[in-house]
């Protein structure tokens, strides 16, 4: 069982974050900041420590020092950027705005434990999530443990959902580095007229609603390491001021005449095929080969059919654990529909198949029907179906050519069409709402069938 320290100077919401984090099976330890290194000394084990530093940034600072080599995470009332960029800088793992989703606390925590071998109980497991028995998944770990030796850029391939973002934290986490901050930075979902900006910071006045200096992401990973994911759709001016950053090992920041020298591991992940996007000038080639020094592929789970029982029954066991739950064993025929599957959404999609068989199955053995899973020639159920006021395939279009007319569209096919017959006339949020989906689940599916969004020319 982990053991939390809970620092916070707010009764009622300390009392919610312990019920929280207890009910999720962690042991809780509420304390005053002024108390926590007493709370420590007095306590057998302390696997982590939450803190609201309140306005006493300070303060904060100078605990999250006192408190190492116990990981500190920040959940703040008061939460601002510049705060968080001074508090990672300090050694913060994490910051969070509270209320934080409990269930990126609990991961952010059981990955802490991970680096820090406090607990070697849940720390294998956490490895075991991405390596598993197969000879490609033996491989990738192989060279994982001599990429985390070394200072050299990665370049991490894989289809969405194989678990990118877990490898490059394995990497920082056993490397030199593990006791500075990792910062990730999604590269496709902040909008391009803000990605510069966000990664290498401004000064004040440097354009309108510059009202304060601004560290960027970059500057915030000094010492530590920067997880760039997909940045195969980093816009043109933003790939030139990264080139260079990886040249020189400077940033600066939007409005600055001055550079500054900044020590930063970088780990690169991408789905897409860089090369091609390198024919096409979407990508920078200079740059390509810049990042692409130590590579890694991730086998998408479909090749890992050895894999699939033994990672089934971890993700039982964690998924369980996260619900509150006792774990349930799997039938034969279950375990034979996931080794059949043929996953398009890799490690993730059977995440979320074990958890929804956890909640709907009956008794402790999971079946095969609990599980779920859906048909590829099956007429798309995820999508609400349009009203007549909606954009809709027209009959004539709503089959591949060759199809007879009882044969119905299938998932990918209908997501793809009507993507591509619609997204000039709308934006994301109306793709999404005429589709039934979130927009988080468009960009996903996007990404799954590498359709992203082309973005207009000169807009910067």
């Amino acid at each position: 069982m982990l053991t939390v320290l809970l620092l916070d100077d707010d009764p009622i919401s300390a009392t919610h974050t312990a019920d929280d984090l207890a009910a999720e099976g962690l042991k809780v330890i509420k304390a005053s900041p002024f108390s926590a290194l007493g709370a420590i000394k007095t306590a057998e084990r302390v696997d982590a420590a939450i803190l609201d530093p309140g306005r006493n940034e300070a303060g904060a600072n100078q605990l999250i020092a006192d408190l190492h080599p116990v990981p500190v995470f920040i959940h703040a009332q008061h939460a601002s950027l510049r705060s968080a960029v001074e508090l990672m800088k300090a050694g913060a793992r994490d910051y969070w705005a509270k209320p934080a989703p409990i269930r990126d606390v609990l991961d952010a925590i059981r990955r802490a434990s991970l680096a820090t071998s406090q607990s070697a109980e849940n720390a294998a497991p956490a490895v075991e999530a991405f390596v598993g028995k197969s000879m490609g998944m033996r491989a990738l770990m192989t060279m994982a443990n001599k990429a985390a030796k070394a200072s050299s850029t990665v370049l991490i391939i894989g289809e969405t959902g194989t678990g990118k973002e877990l490898v490059a934290r394995h990497i920082h986490q056993t490397s030199e580095r593990a006791g500075k901050p990792i910062i990730s930075v999604n590269c496709a979902a902040i909008p391009e007229t803000l990605i510069e900006s966000e990664l290498f910071g401004y000064e004040k006045g440097a354009f309108t609603g510059a009202n304060a200096q601004r560290v960027g992401l970059i500057e915030a990973a000094d010492g530590g390491t920067l997880f760039l994911d997909e940045i195969g759709e980093l816009p043109p001016s933003a790939q030139a001021r990264l080139l260079r950053f990886i040249q020189e090992g400077e940033i600066r920041r939007i409005g600055s005449v001055e550079s500054a020298s900044v020590n930063v591991r970088l780990i690169c992940a991408t789905h897409r095929n860089l090369m091609e996007l390198e024919n096409t000038d979407a990508f920078r080639r200079d740059l390509f080969h810049r990042i692409n020094v130590l590579r890694l592929e991730l086998p998408p789970l479909r090749e890992r059919g050895d894999d699939i029982e033994g990672l089934t029954n971890w993700l039982v066991k964690r998924v369980a654990g996260r619900l509150g739950v006792e774990p349930k064993a799997l039938s034969d025929e279950a375990y034979n529909a996931l080794s059949d599957y043929s996953w398009p959404g890799n490690v993730r999609e059977l995440e979320h198949t074990i958890e929804r068989a956890l909640v709907m199955a009956d008794g402790n053995v999971i079946a095969m029907s609990d599980l779920n899973l859906p048909s590829h020639t099956s007429v798309v159920s995820a999508f609400s179906s349009p009203s007549p006021e909606e954009p809709k395939l027209e009959a004539s279009e709503s089959r591949v050519e060759g199809e007879t007319e009882a044969e119905e569209l299938s998932l990918e096919d209908y997501f793809q069409r009507f993507v591509l017959e619609n997204q000039d006339a709308m934006n994301e949020t109306e793709l999404a709402q005429k589709l039934g989906i979130s927009r988080k689940c468009l960009w996903e599916r996007r990404q799954r069938f590498d359709l992203p969004r082309k973005r207009k020319r000169g807009a910067a």
